[in-house]
């Protein structure tokens, strides 16, 4: 997996994955146009969408209606180092499932790879190089 950032200006960046873009941007209070999400949202719209994924499949794959579910998750900034702690993922289903379908559809959000990361923290290994912006590696 890959994707490549691109500074725009200011406070705005571009975000490129396949053949997909998106912005990511800052609120006007904080110096930037409120033209995208911020980085903070982005990581838990990647939560949510994989939780949201894995809890339509488990729905889908028991033959029970899926379109509509919801998830909303939320987190607090925290510090000392600056992070997000406390996440909550929430999900909303679309019909009235019973106890047995929610916590499957709790058990099968534990497989979510986002989920999985968050628990699991990887090693990140920093590089920097140097060059003009045009010899940036595109995927």
């Amino acid at each position: 997996m890959e994707v490549t950032v691109e500074h725009l200006g200011t406070v705005q960046f571009e975000i490129r994955a396949r053949q997909h873009t998106i912005a990511c941007d800052q609120p006007e209070a904080s110096g930037g146009f409120d033209e995208g999400m911020t980085p903070a949202e982005l990581m838990l719209a990647a939560l949510g969408s994989c939780a949201g994924y894995y809890a339509a499949q488990y729905l889908r794959n028991n033959d029970l209606a899926s379109a509509g579910t919801r998830v909303r998750v939320t987190a607090v900034k925290a510090a000392g180092p600056a992070r997000l702690a406390n996440f909550k993922i929430e999900v909303i289903l679309p019909i009235a499932a019973g106890a047995a379908h929610r916590k499957a559809v709790e058990e099968s959000v534990h497989h979510c790879l986002i989920h999985n990361t968050l628990l699991h923290p990887p090693q990140i290994t920093i590089e920097i190089e140097e060059g003009a912006p045009g010899n940036m590696p595109t995927t």
